[in-house]
């Protein structure tokens, strides 16, 4: 039996974070936890770009039809993953605002949630970034989530840029860091500073 705790005071959410730190398991615990579905943000960006074209959308279509775009610097893919981030903004902030009005509480997480996708929304919208900056754990990460491929090491270093990116963001507005290390205990952590 797991750990007995209130439900949250607010209806929505949101676990920011790069990819490869752990984000998804802490935001499934914390979903089961609430007893709320989870919303991964990036199936949202994957029906957007199912529903429009590359002249509809150039900046969520780039990765996939600028074959320059492979050769970016780690800068650069973060840049473009903000990109991505922010083009979807509205899209992402109807979708809170219909959880909010329909009561329908729900955890959101996904590589493209910007900590101030929360501003506007008062105290029914909670934000964590969850924060791995550490380059070689986020290799082992990829490793371990994706066993049969090569070691991402590229992908870490844009993982840890970006990691970087959103805990300055987060910081300027006062939402909370938690780091995704230690294992045992980052889903109370996570839920301890949602719940300040």
């Amino acid at each position: 039996m797991g750990n007995l705790v209130p439900a949250p005071s607010w209806t929505v959410t949101l676990i920011c974070g790069a990819s490869g730190i752990g984000k998804s398991h802490i935001a499934i615990a914390l979903a089961r936890r609430y007893s709320v579905p989870l919303a991964e943000v990036d199936d949202m960006v994957t029906a957007v770009k199912a529903l429009t074209t590359p002249e509809q959308s150039p900046t969520l279509h780039l990765w996939d039809t600028n074959i320059a775009a492979r050769q970016w610097t780690p800068a650069r893919i973060v840049e473009h993953t903000i990109a991505v981030a922010e083009a979807m903004r509205s899209g992402i902030e109807a979708v809170i605002t219909d959880h909010i009005e329909s009561a329908a509480p729900v955890v959101m997480e996904g590589d493209y949630l910007l900590p101030d996708f929360a501003a506007g929304f008062d105290d029914r919208v909670r934000t964590v970034v969850i924060s791995e900056p550490d380059e070689d754990q986020i290799v082992a990460n990829y490793l371990a989530r994706e066993s049969g491929a090569a070691e991402q090491r590229l992908r870490a270093v844009v993982s840890a840029r970006f990691d970087a990116e959103l805990s300055v963001r987060a910081t300027r507005i006062g939402v909370p860091v938690v780091p995704a290390r230690p294992w045992s205990d980052n889903v109370d952590r996570v839920d301890a500073a949602l719940r300040r």
